[in-house]
């Protein structure tokens, strides 16, 4: 793999807490509006600039765009942001629940992701795409990283150790899940060029999350080289921002299923369709949450119901016929309940394991949904395992909890 250090783009120490924000893509104008209010400084007055304008403004309009570059050339000019001197490299930390995960923060380069050498495992939508290839092609930086995994490596492990015994850069809680976020600068050269070796030797990264972002900032490097005549390969633009974690370290939560009917079956009617594929166990009204993988947690009529899936009706040896969300989708949602794609049916919709099996609950309960299934959550082996085999998982596959925060740092695209 081809790496690089970087000039980052940062709030100084006593303006992190201000500036830093929540991703773009996890919350929606209303409550970036809300996070934002009074606070001038807030990333996402660059990352969501629509904030700026009257509620109900297209977040896609061409002056949204505009102000978004006004914005962050302001925070340059008022120094909210300032460049580091030399290209350095960052460990970023993240602990959650009393669990710490260290990542690099390191630029990668455009043609290990254009030859698929850095793996995906999601699909893509164009238009999402489209549009975070604008944000990066206006401000010429990748302003928010993608989430990487790498293969677990002890030389690695053995320099963020040597940094993470120090006094951080930044250390603080963020709401609103009040997530620990800690940062270090890597400034010694020799440890800069053995992490550098170090990934030369790495086959393969694994985009974890920002399967978008990865798309937009890889587009957008190839449309610079593309439109220069004297393109090297070693410019700026060739590389885009990520945060690169071990793999062992990473936590995926459940990604779960609520249904809006149980398409004209009664409740006794479908509980006995699922024993065709399911061993069901009734488990009360406490809520059961599932242990192994091929066990689903129902939640119907104010009871909770153990599905374990009989021996014949899933396929370890197939990379995506194995995974509990190809089995319940095709076993449950799509022969039972006739819902045969999880992107556009409207009889479906998705809850992060973030939010607790509590909140599967409450939308049952509110008559809003009327049942709930909840799926043990995907391995990071799993997805390498598809990702390696070329393969895409089916879609509301993996949550991966914490998210990055944004705006600790900043990738200029210019020289």
């Amino acid at each position: 793999m081809i790496i690089k250090p970087f000039r980052g783009i940062r709030p100084p120490k006593e303006l992190v807490e201000a500036v830093s924000s929540r991703p773009y893509d996890v919350l929606n104008s209303d409550e970036a509006r809300t996070e934002a209010r009074d606070n001038g400084k807030s990333l996402y007055h660059i990352i969501k600039p629509e904030i700026d304008f009257p509620a109900g403004t297209d977040e896609h309009d061409p002056k949204v765009y505009d102000r978004a570059v006004a914005n962050f050339k302001a925070f340059r000019t008022n120094k909210w942001l300032v460049q580091d001197e030399k290209e350095l490299y960052y460990i970023y930390a993240q602990t959650m629940n009393g669990k710490t995960q260290y990542g690099l923060v390191l630029c990668a380069h455009v043609d290990d992701y254009l030859a698929g050498r850095i793996r995906k495992h999601e699909l893509t939508r164009r238009d999402k795409e489209e549009d975070r290839m604008k944000h990066v092609r206006i401000n010429n930086a990748n302003i928010e990283p993608v989430f990487f995994a790498c293969p677990d490596n002890d030389t690695l492990n053995a320099i963020v150790a040597k940094y993470t015994c120090r006094t951080p850069e930044y250390d603080f809680v963020a709401p609103p899940e009040h997530f620990r976020h800690t940062f270090w600068i890597v400034d010694n050269d020799t440890d800069i060029q053995q992490i550098t070796d170090c990934f030369a030797a790495i086959p393969s990264l694994y985009i974890a999350d920002g399967h978008h972002r990865s798309a937009a900032a890889a587009l957008v490097g190839a449309e610079k080289a593309q439109q220069n005549p004297h393109h090297r390969g070693d410019e700026e633009y060739n590389y885009f921002m990520a945060v690169c974690f071990t793999a062992g370290q990473l936590t995926i939560i459940d990604y779960n299923r609520v249904v809006k009917d149980l398409n004209g079956l009664s409740d006794d009617a479908f509980l006995q369709a699922l024993t065709k594929n399911f061993t069901v166990e009734p488990k009360g009204s406490e809520i059961f949450k599932p242990a192994r993988l091929h066990q689903f947690s129902l939640y119907l009529n104010g009871n909770w119901y153990a599905l374990t899936a009989k021996e014949g009706a899933y396929d370890d040896s197939d990379p995506i016929g194995g995974l509990d969300v190809t089995v319940s989708s095709n076993l449950i949602l799509n022969e039972i309940l006739g819902i045969k794609d999880l992107r556009s049916d409207k009889r479906v919709d998705f809850v992060g394991g973030i939010r607790g099996l509590s909140e599967l609950k409450r939308r049952v309960d509110s008559g809003e949904m009327k049942a709930a299934l909840a799926l043990f959550p995907v391995s990071m082996q799993q997805i390498i395992r598809i990702a390696d085999a070329g393969l895409i998982m089916p879609p509301k596959t993996t949550w991966f909890e914490p998210k990055l925060r944004s705006g600790l740092v900043i990738h200029s695209l210019e020289e």
